[in-house]
């Protein structure tokens, strides 16, 4: 890959490096919330946009990542095909490099995999200002290290993501969800008994809606799986327009459950999908077959939080910080939960390898050891996307 576009951006790399200049790679902006705040320079990757390459036949898709997300899925949505993932937008103007580097996935992720899954090859810059390629254009590329997917959820750490192929698949021919009043016990054993069973599972959902608990399950794939599916499971059917819009503000987090309140953080805790509901206060909102739960907490909960992910085997993200004057009543705590000592030191040597002289704004994703002296020392992994 080369573009006067891509050499101008080396060569911003090179001259930061060399004076010592911090640079934070920004995108369409849209997830700014996330990690710890930003630090350096803006160095936009808008300049890097485009379709490289299409082969709908062969469901591969080769884009440059400053292209935005919306322009990718439209081209997709032409061939009768999609990023199987969703990856949450949050906001118009997201690009594909920013969906990489986040390494966040829609309400789909427990049935098709995340980001990584569908990686295949990756061009960065990184620290030195050199331009490194990675992987490829079929799954079976890899001897030794598969670098490509290590950069999904990197945060923009280990370097600026030029371009990137992707697996995609075609849009399944059948959808349809249903619903069912159960408590959030009764949902998490449902989804246990059912993710055994030969069923076209593709999301769930559970909240509560005015006072009643509701789980909400997607099936996708062949019309006649997902029409016995829906005669074996019974459960109410929903009109599918009102439906496709639901699961739209889930990924997107335009939910009312997700509207923000003045002064409160939103949490998100990953534990084993068989886990019990937790001991916490406030009724969450469950994603993921039961893996992904979302709490919404005033702030200097942070330790209460994340010591009921861990007895569930599992850790919590603070996703979206606290709003308002209430937000400055509690000291901030560190975005994700500490790593265990070996963990943290694989981090850390990645990014000497890739950006020696930290060039790249590493700590929006790994914070210095004074700032995450307070976090608790026994978490032993990173956020799962």
């Amino acid at each position: 890959m080369d573009s006067p576009a891509l050499r101008e951006i080396v060569e911003r790399i090179r001259a930061a490096a060399a004076d010592g200049h911090a640079l934070a790679i920004t995108g369409g902006d849209t997830k700014r919330f996330y990690g710890e705040p930003a630090r350096g320079t803006p160095l936009s990757t808008g300049a890097l946009a485009g379709i490289t390459s299409y082969e709908p036949s062969e469901l591969v898709v080769t884009v440059q990542g400053g292209t935005p997300l919306a322009e990718l899925e439209a081209l997709l949505a032409t061939r009768g095909q999609c990023l199987p993932f969703e990856p949450p937008r949050f906001a118009a103007g997201g690009t594909v490099g920013g969906f990489i580097a986040a390494g966040l996935s829609g309400p789909a992720r427990a049935s098709v995999g995340s980001v990584r899954d569908y990686l295949l090859g990756i061009t960065l810059v990184n620290g030195r200002a050199e331009v490194l390629s990675f992987g490829g254009q079929v799954m079976k590329n890899v001897a030794g290290y598969d670098v490509s997917r290590v950069l999904a959820g990197s945060m923009g750490a280990l370097g600026l993501i030029a371009e990137a192929s992707l697996k995609v698949l075609p849009v399944a021919p059948a959808e349809a969800t249903l619903e069912f009043a159960c408590s959030q016990a009764d949902a998490l054993q449902l989804l246990n008994q059912w993710g055994g069973r030969p069923l076209p599972l593709n999301a769930s959902v559970w909240r509560e809606r005015d006072g009643t608990g509701v789980l909400s399950l997607r099936l996708r794939g062949a019309v006649a799986a997902v029409e016995a599916a829906c005669a074996q499971l019974g459960g109410e059917r929903q009109d599918a327009d009102r439906s496709a819009a639901d699961w739209e503000s889930l990924r997107d987090h335009g939910h009312p459950w997700f509207a923000a309140d003045e002064g409160h953080e939103l949490w998100r805790l990953s534990v084993p999908q068989t886990a019990p509901p937790l001991a916490l206060e406030g009724e969450p909102l469950i994603e993921w077959h039961g893996g992904q739960r979302w709490y919404r907490s005033a702030p200097g909960q942070a330790g209460r939080l994340r010591a009921a992910a861990r007895a569930a085997g599992g850790h919590a993200t603070l996703f979206r910080g606290a709003e308002g004057g209430a937000a400055a009543s509690a000291p901030a705590p560190t975005r994700f939960d500490a790593m265990s000592a070996p963990i943290e030191r694989i981090h850390r040597r990645l990014l000497g390898e890739f950006d020696p002289q930290g060039v790249f704004d590493s700590q929006r994703l790994l914070p210095t050891a004074t700032a995450t002296a307070t976090a608790t020392a026994t978490a032993t992994a990173p956020a799962v996307h």
